[in-house]
């Protein structure tokens, strides 16, 4: 609790700090502009040095699932999740995350990098009957023509168009693990970078937990290379697992297999929430540019603690 409101207060003060910094008419813009960015390094450097990462077992209790963070990797809780993806990625609050996974070398300004974002879905109990019979091909046409119209929406919402391009990682289905997961290669509007969105689902007897990452296409090989590590952190407690299901009293979801991949995920959960999760690698990019600056000026890669 002391490490919470000590990180929570650092977090308002170093906000706080930035917010109600002034500027000298008479300063050159530039100059301004640098000492801008640097005060952006010093505090996006800061928190990540503030941040708690846990290693091991972790229980997220309200769900009813176990973590096992192996060696390689670090988990984030919730709280913190969120202020590095509200505060300082920019993103719209999201009260939905339960925490994030991130290789262990990886900073929160690493742009060469990704992170699984960690949520729960009780949408009931979800039939499995299907997934043999699914064409995976004919499911991304139907995905692609759908997001013709809810490109419409977007528009008119103020958002880029998306255009899936395709299977960046064709959709599988472990009947045995009962786990779900697929890539798609989207583009935002105009941007000349795709982008590489990786779905994992992990059913349960009442709902399913939802392990998503979004990153730039060129990190492909390194999720790949993790994915099979990454699949196996996470299991429901129990009486709470995918066998636990009980026909008599259980609720069971409105879409199967299918339609968790194309239309629950498009519609609502999917590309709708790519656009904001997406934003990190903006802002990602953007820091990229100002650590460039930062070790022009200073001649280091990095913030010394005592600065």
């Amino acid at each position: 609790m002391k490490k919470t409101l000590l990180f929570s207060l650092f977090i308002a003060l170093s906000i706080t700090a930035l917010a109600s910094k002034g500027r000298d008419k008479n300063n050159d813009p530039k100059k301004d502009s640098v000492a801008e960015q640097l005060r952006e390094i010093l505090f996006i450097d800061s928190v990540d040095k503030a941040l708690n990462y846990k290693t091991g077992k972790v229980s997220l209790t309200q769900q009813n699932v176990l973590l096992d963070i192996p060696s390689g990797f670090k988990f984030l809780n919730a709280e913190q999740t969120k202020l590095v993806f509200n505060k300082v990625y920019g993103n719209p609050y999201d009260p939905t995350i339960l925490g994030s996974i991130w290789p262990e070398k990886s900073k929160i300004y690493d742009g060469d990098s990704y992170v699984f974002t960690i949520e729960y879905h009780d949408d009931g109990y979800i039939k499995d009957d299907d997934a043999k019979e699914i064409d995976y091909n004919d499911l991304l046409k139907t995905m692609k023509e759908s997001q013709i119209e809810t490109n419409k929406e977007r528009v008119a919402s103020g958002y880029e168009q998306v255009q899936i391009i395709g299977w960046a990682k064709s959709p599988f289905y472990d009947e045995k693990t009962k786990i779900l997961h697929w890539a798609k290669e989207a583009k935002f509007g105009d941007n000349t970078s795709n982008v590489l969105n990786y779905e994992v689902r992990i059913l349960g007897r009442k709902g399913y937990l939802s392990m998503t990452a979004v990153a730039n296409m060129k990190e492909l090989p390194l999720v790949n290379a993790d994915i099979d590590k990454v699949l196996g952190m996470a299991s429901f407690t129990e009486g709470n697992r995918y066998s636990d299901f009980n026909s008599s009293s259980d609720r069971i979801a409105e879409y199967t297999i299918g339609g968790l991949i194309a239309g629950k995920i498009l519609a609502k959960v999917g590309f709708f929430a790519l656009i904001a999760k997406f934003f990190k690698f903006i802002v990602v990019g953007v820091i990229a540019i100002v650590v460039g600056v930062f070790k022009k000026i200073t001649g280091r890669d990095t913030v010394k603690d005592d600065e």
